[in-house]
């Protein structure tokens, strides 16, 4: 994987949404669970993002997509499930960034099939 792609803007876009989501999206406790969550994994995934556009790697698009899957269960594993708001968006963004992972994937395996032929 050498070229830079449109997953990783995307997931740049991604990760500082997820870092600002509590203050935007108004979270009840700006320094509770939920907030915690979406500070870490928005720098994270922010840190991955430009790692990526640096130096584009596979196993970046992997750590993505095990992050993408956190943000998904995160609400239940960490009791914040009560919080619609903050559910919601990791739920949402989860699916994003683990869909851009998958979609970067595919990319790659089919271009490097396309290449060969």
């Amino acid at each position: 994987m050498k070229e830079k792609r449109w997953q990783d803007w995307v997931m740049l876009i991604l990760g500082i949404w997820l870092f600002l989501s509590p203050f935007v999206l108004q979270y009840a406790d700006l320094r509770g669970t939920a907030s915690l969550n979406s500070y870490v994994l928005g720098i994270a995934v922010v840190a991955f993002a430009i790692a990526a556009l640096a130096r584009p790697q596979m196993w970046e698009e992997w750590v993505n997509l095990v992050l993408g899957i956190w943000l998904i269960v995160s609400p239940f594993v960490l009791g914040f499930q009560s919080e619609t708001v903050a559910l919601w968006n990791h739920v949402i963004i989860g699916l994003l960034i683990g869909g851009d992972a998958i979609s970067a994937m595919l990319e790659e395996r089919t271009g490097r099939k396309a290449a060969m032929h």
